[in-house]
Parts: C-alpha cells; structure tokens; sequence
C-alpha cells in the first residue's frame, strides 16, 4: 500500500469518526461500541498523554488528582517546555503551560487504563501553584489546599523543588502563609534562607497595592480577614 493510499484510507476513516486525530501522525481509534454517532470518551489524562513531549499534568488537575482539593477542574493542565495551543477534544479543554527546562522535575509516572501517566507530585504540585495561582484555582485555593493538607506533605521537599524552581518569591509565599497559618514545625525549615530583593506581589494576579510585609519582602494585596477557614 502507498502513502497516499493510507493517507486516503485514514482520512475517510476521521471523517467517518472511527479515528480522532490527536497530532499530525497520531490518531486515537474509536472502538466499535461507540456506535455511528462515535458516542464514546477516553480519560482525559490518557489523551494529554499523547498530545505533547515531554509534558506532566500539573496545577489545579494534579491538585485534584492527589485529593487535595474537592475543586474539579474544567480544563486540564499540561505543563510542558514546548508552546502549544489549547485544545479541545472529546469535550475535554486542554491548557498547555509553558514552562522552563528546569522546571520540568517532580513528577511520577502512574497508570490510567493501560496508559502511563506523567503528573507532577503532590509536593511540586504545590510550588507549581505557588509560582502560578491563576492556573490553580486562584490563589486563595492553593493557600486553603496548604492550610489543611500541609500535615501530608514533605516539608522539606517543598522548600528543595522551591529552590529548585528558580523563582525565590515561592519562598516568600511559602513563608508568609506558614507564619500565617502558625505552622511553626514547617516555618523552621525556612530558617536561615536567603530570600530575593525587593517587593513580591502575594498573589500575582492582583494589583500590587497593600500592606508592604518587610520580613517576607511581600505586598500582601489579599484581605486575609475574608479567610474565614483559618481557625
């Protein structure tokens, strides 16, 4: 069989709904029991598997894949070094984040239906959310997430993928809301860092007006009075 005869072959087959293109050269085959109308769905971590590389789910989806947050996400987060554009397939939205070479640690690899999986673990989870809170949930959910689930997490691990991320104002976060939280185990392993010049805006997607925090070189531009879960 030529080329140009398969391309014909699986050209008709995508119009006909047996085959979904995921990237040039890679398609998903739609299994006979999805009928005529193709009524059939595939989880969406197994796709975004396919979609890029290298590539790990992350941010609010790997949030809610770790149970630590009840928040479902409407769209699925890969982080990747590569720039895609966002998609949608089999009703699934899919967010690629670009991020730097070194970013790309702290994930295992896990199986959904026959399919390894790449998702960050709970602990970058977390720094991810830290460095970008506006594709967590906002940054209210990932300061909750920490408040209730810190006991599970490795604190040390967290202020090692902190450094390692590169970006010294996920530190000043971490500090400020382990101080606030008065977790003071956790606040010990921050002793001694050295912490970035300068003013960091607590949560990047707001203006930088508020309380200038000298210790943590923080603008807390967030009213922590409206945090009525903190006990």
């Amino acid at each position: 069989m030529t080329y140009e005869n398969s391309k014909t072959i699986v050209t008709r087959l995508v119009k006909k709904g047996w085959l979904l293109r995921l990237t040039p050269g890679k398609y998903l085959i739609i299994p006979l029991e999805a009928g005529i109308n193709s009524n059939y769905s595939e989880h969406g971590f197994v796709i975004a598997s396919h979609l890029v590389t290298p590539y790990y789910i992350g941010y609010l989806s790997a949030l809610n894949y770790h149970g630590l947050t009840d928040r479902v996400p409407a769209v699925i987060y890969i982080a990747t070094t590569l720039r895609r554009r966002d998609r949608t397939i089999l009703y699934n939205r899919y967010k690629f984040v670009t991020i730097v070479n070194k970013k790309m640690f702290g994930y295992t690899n896990t199986k959904i239906s026959d399919t390894e999986i790449k998702i960050s673990d709970p602990e970058k989870t977390i720094i991810d959310c830290l460095d970008h809170p506006e594709y967590s949930g906002g940054f209210e959910e990932i300061a909750k997430t920490l408040y209730y689930e810190h006991k599970k997490l490795d604190t040390n691990k967290l202020i090692n993928y902190a450094k390692k991320q590169g970006n010294k104002t996920i530190l000043k976060r971490l500090g400020f809301l382990f101080e606030t939280y008065k977790t003071k185990d956790s606040l010990n392993h921050l002793k001694g860092l050295t912490l970035s010049e300068g003013y960091s805006k607590l949560d990047p997607t707001r203006p930088n007006t508020g309380h200038y925090n000298n210790k943590w070189g923080l603008i807390e531009n967030i009213d922590l009075e409206k945090w009525d879960w903190i006990k």
